[in-house]
C-alpha cells in the first residue's frame, strides 16, 4: 500500500494553495459578507487549468485524475468554502456528467469550453418538492418534432446565475411497469423561457451562487438529451457518486482549516500564566481534531483512487462524503470552543468554517441519505 502522493499531484497541491493562499484568502471574508461569487477569481482557475483536472486533454482538460481533483478541492475549502463548492459544483456536476456520458459532439461543443474555464456549468436537479426523492422529479421534457420542450422549476442549484449550460433532469415518459423515465438533458441558459433568479440569503457557502431556475415552455433540439434516455436516473446516481467524493474533499479542506486556526491560537493565548495548549482539556479537543482529519483524508483519498481505478466506489464515496463532512462540522464547532469568545466573533473566521460545514451535511445527499446508500451496499 503506497500513501504517497504522486509527484504530479503533489506539484497541483502545491500550485492551488499558493493559488488560494495568494487570491482567495485576502477575499474570503469580504465575500462571505457580502455573498460575492468570485467570477474573475473563476478565470483565474481556468487559466491555471484548475476547472479541466480530470478530463482528457483532447476536451481541453488537464489529463488528472480524481484524486488530484480531490486535492484541488481540498485546498480552495481550506481557505474558502463557497468558492471550494462552486469549483466542486462545476466539475463534478456541471461538466462530468457531459465527459461520461456525453456523444463526441456533445464534448466538443459543451465540455470543451468548461473544462477550459471558459464558461461554468451547473446541474439541476432538486425541486421544491424533489430533494432526497430524486425520484420524484416534475419537471417535465415532451417531445415536438426534433425538439424537447421542457417545463418545471428547480431550486438551490449551484452557479446557475454565471453558468451558460445547465444539465436539467426531467421526466420523459414512462416505462413498461408504469414508472416514470426521468433523462438528462442540456440546456444553455439564454435558451428563450429560462428564468434564473438567485433572490437566496444564506446561511454559509456564501461565496457560491445559489439560484432557482425556472423553465417555461423551453425548446432544445432533441440532439441535447444526455446519454442514455432509459438511464437518466442511473446515469445522475453515478454523478452524485463522483461528486460525492468533491464534497467530502471540501469538508476535508475545512475540517483542516479548523485544526490549524484552533492550534494557532491555543500556542498563542494564554491564561493563568501559559498557553492554553498546555491544558489537557484542550490538547484532547485538538488531538481529537487531528485525528478525525486523517482519518476523513485517508476515506476521501481512497475513495478517489477507487473511482481511478475503474473499481465501484459507490459505498467509499458515501463513506468520504458521511465522515468527512461531519468531521468538518466537529471540526469547526471545536475550534469556536477553543477560541471562546473571540470564536464567535467575524474576524476570527472559525465561526464562517462552522457554517459553510453545515450545507456540506445536506448538499448532494444528506447524511441521513448517505447512511441509507451505505445499508443498502451493505445488502439491507
Amino acid at each position: 500500500m503506497d500513501f504517497e502522493l504522486t509527484k504530479e499531484q503533489s506539484m497541483i497541491r502545491k500550485m492551488v494553495r499558493d493559488f488560494a493562499e495568494d487570491v482567495i484568502r485576502p477575499r474570503a471574508v469580504e465575500m462571505d459578507i457580502n455573498a460575492e461569487f468570485p467570477q474573475d477569481i473563476f478565470e483565474q482557475m481556468g487559466e491555471l487549468g484548475l476547472l479541466g483536472i480530470p478530463f482528457p486533454e483532447k476536451y481541453g482538460g488537464s489529463g488528472g485524475d480524481t484524486l488530484s481533483y480531490a486535492i484541488a478541492v481540498e485546498e480552495i475549502g481550506r481557505i474558502c468554502g463557497g468558492t471550494g463548492l462552486s469549483y466542486a459544483a462545476a466539475v463534478s456536476l456541471g461538466a462530468s456528467p457531459i465527459y461520461y456520458f456525453g456523444t463526441e459532439e456533445q464534448k466538443e461543443k459543451y465540455l470543451t469550453p468548461l473544462a477550459q474555464g471558459k464558461s461554468l456549468g451547473a446541474f439541476g436537479l432538486t425541486e421544491p418538492n424533489a430533494g432526497s426523492d430524486a425520484g420524484g422529479t416534475k419537471t417535465t421534457a415532451v417531445e415536438d418534432g426534433n425538439d424537447y420542450i421542457i417545463n418545471g422549476e428547480k431550486c438551490f442549484i449551484t452557479n446557475a446565475s454565471f453558468a451558460k449550460t445547465i444539465i436539467v433532469t426531467a421526466v420523459t415518459g414512462k416505462n413498461d411497469s408504469g414508472k416514470n423515465i426521468i433523462s438528462a438533458i442540456i440546456v444553455p441558459t439564454d435558451t428563450e423561457g429560462v428564468t434564473i433568479t438567485s433572490n437566496y440569503d444564506k446561511m454559509g457557502v456564501r461565496a457560491s451562487d445559489t439560484a432557482e431556475v425556472v423553465l417555461e415552455n423551453v425548446r432544445v433540439p432533441k440532439e441535447n438529451l444526455l446519454g442514455d434516455p432509459q438511464k437518466g436516473f442511473k446515469q445522475f446516481l453515478y454523478t452524485l457518486d463522483g461528486g460525492r467524493i468533491s464534497i467530502a474533499a471540501l469538508g476535508l479542506g475545512i475540517a483542516q482549516a479548523s485544526l490549524e486556526k484552533a492550534l494557532e491560537y491555543a500556542k498563542e493565548r494564554k491564561q493563568f500564566n501559559q498557553p492554553i495548549s498546555n491544558f489537557q482539556a484542550i490538547q484532547f479537543k485538538l488531538a481529537d481534531m487531528s485525528m478525525e482529519v486523517e482519518l476523513a483524508r485517508n476515506m476521501v483519498y481512497k475513495s478517489a483512487w477507487l473511482k481511478d481505478q475503474n473499481k465501484p466506489f459507490t459505498k467509499e464515496s458515501a463513506y468520504a462524503k458521511l465522515y468527512a463532512t461531519e468531521t468538518a462540522f466537529r471540526a469547526a464547532n471545536q475550534a469556536i470552543q477553543i477560541h471562546g469568545g473571540y470564536g464567535y466573533m467575524r474576524e476570527y473566521e472559525v465561526e464562517r468554517y462552522l457554517r459553510d460545514a453545515k450545507l456540506l451535511e445536506i448538499g448532494e445527499g444528506t447524511s441521513e441519505i448517505q447512511r441509507l446508500v451505505i445499508a443498502r451496499q451493505l445488502g439491507c
